[in-house]
């Protein structure tokens, strides 16, 4: 009860009650006592000349009310609405200050009615606020912090080419450390190797080899576009490429000379030994059993031979010749080379792509499916023409591969079979990406391997 007694309806309620109080005994005054009783006491006992009536009737009353109201009602509005035009005050000091980004702004009035209860949630507003944007300059200081010292050179230019933002790396390539804001980038470019300018002309990614201060550099160009508040912005991410490149050739050479080494080891060792053996089946005069050791070298030595020309081969890729391409005829040369099952009918209209360097891409594929260890009828071969883009997959019931194989399997030298170069999935990822498609592989469900060739075909043939 006290509660409500304290809310500002509460308070309202109560000068109403004394207003409309004070309005009775007015009108009862006038009217009824002790005005009435005053003015014929005046008249009888003093004897004073009053010529106004003795009773004041309704209207008079309510004319008496309503002069002592009007001021009363004026006085008791003011008293009500003062706390409520200071805290309209303060709140509008407060707005200004939010738009104007500041936080610091409070209202130290203490009461306990609903406007005390929105005096409260205001501060407790701002100090959120405060903590928020203290946070949010905290972390644009750390961003601000490792994109300035990041080995990336960041540019970031607005709607009509200038330079919004750069870090250090950026001033470093383009203007020998100087600040680049407000500068043109086009400017900039300008007096850049061309390759670099060129590639930024582009407005695709692009890996690239420029000549900067007597050596090659190569770097990997990033480029989005974006709105930034409203406006558009454009974001050029320059990472020098160089040095792990190197690193990545390097790791790539070792590799190459460990495969290498080993299938020559293969090779020699039992070539060595097996020429040592005929050598003393000849002293003994042992005839018979050279043929045998002579065939066997020879096994030996056509198999590096095939090795060391599956390497030949892949260094030497040719660049792709794409001819329109009858799907019958290229079928029926792809069966004389290995076996497989077409799991549907092949499409109406040609291909378009080198017939010779996708036939050796779906020999090695399908080779690969009967010695994944499925049934060899569940080698299959699909065909499908899907818009502007050729799907041709290569499936089989093995095993399959796990996350970690699938992960690398398509990258040169690696294999998980003993005897396997790791050859055949990067020549065919190597093929059709020179055809400008992509490989993809996929477990199947039930078991399976699913490999997809997606190449590019022309709009209208």
């Amino acid at each position: 009860m006290w509660r409500r007694l304290n809310s500002l309806q509460g308070c309202l309620t109560l000068l109403l009650a004394v207003a409309g109080l004070a309005g009775a005994l007015v009108y009862a005054g006038v009217t009824q006592w002790p005005l009435p009783q005053l003015l014929l006491w005046l008249r009888k006992d003093l004897a004073l000349s009053i010529r106004a009536p003795m009773q004041v009737g309704i209207y008079g009353g309510l004319l008496a009310s309503v002069v002592v109201l009007l001021p009363l009602a004026f006085w008791l509005a003011g008293q009500v609405m003062a706390p409520v035009s200071r805290l309209l005050r303060a709140l509008e000091g407060a707005v200004a200050s939010y738009r104007d980004g500041d936080f610091s702004f409070s209202i130290a009035i203490n009461r306990r009615d609903e406007l005390g209860e929105l005096i409260r949630m205001h501060n407790a507003l701002g100090q959120t606020l405060r903590e928020q944007r203290q946070h949010l300059v905290q972390r644009e200081l750390l961003l601000d912090t490792v994109v300035q010292n990041t080995p990336v050179a960041l540019v970031l230019t607005d709607a009509i080419g200038k330079v919004a933002y750069a870090n250090i790396a950026s001033r470093h390539l383009f203007n020998e450390g100087r600040s680049l804001v407000g500068l043109d980038f086009a400017e900039l470019l300008a007096e850049a190797p061309e390759a670099l300018r060129k590639a930024v002309e582009s407005g695709e990614d692009a890996l690239l080899s420029v000549e900067m201060d007597g050596s090659e550099e190569t770097f990997h160009l990033s480029q989005r576009a974006f709105r930034l508040q409203g406006r558009p912005h454009r974001l050029h991410l320059f990472r020098r490429m160089t040095r792990e490149l190197s690193r990545q050739e390097v790791a790539t050479w070792k590799r190459v000379i460990r495969v290498i080494s080993h299938e020559l080891n293969n090779s020699l060792a039992p070539i060595t030994s097996l020429a040592h053996s005929g050598a003393e089946l000849a002293r003994r005069g042992q005839l018979d059993r050279l043929p045998g050791v002579f065939a066997t070298i020879g096994e030996r030595a056509l198999h590096l031979h095939r090795f060391i020309a599956g390497y030949a081969s892949f260094a030497k890729l040719p660049t792709p010749q794409p001819a329109d391409i009858a799907w019958k005829p290229f079928l029926d040369g792809l069966a004389l080379h290995c076996q497989y099952r077409l799991a549907s009918p092949a499409p109406e209209r040609p291909g378009h792509f080198d017939a010779v360097q996708i036939e050796q891409v779906l020999i090695n594929l399908i080779k690969n499916a009967h010695e994944s260890g499925g049934p060899a009828d569940e080698v299959t071969l699909s065909i499908m023409d899907v818009g502007n883009e050729l799907r041709i997959e290569v499936a089989d019931r093995g095993p399959g591969m796990s996350e970690t194989v699938l992960a690398q399997a398509l990258l040169p030298f690696y294999s998980t079979k003993r005897s396997g170069t790791g050859l055949g999935l990067a020549l065919a990822r190597e093929i059709t990406e020179a055809h400008g498609g992509r490989v993809l592989l996929a477990n199947r469900e039930g078991g399976g391997l699913r490999v997809s060739l997606r190449l590019p075909q022309p709009a209208a043939r």
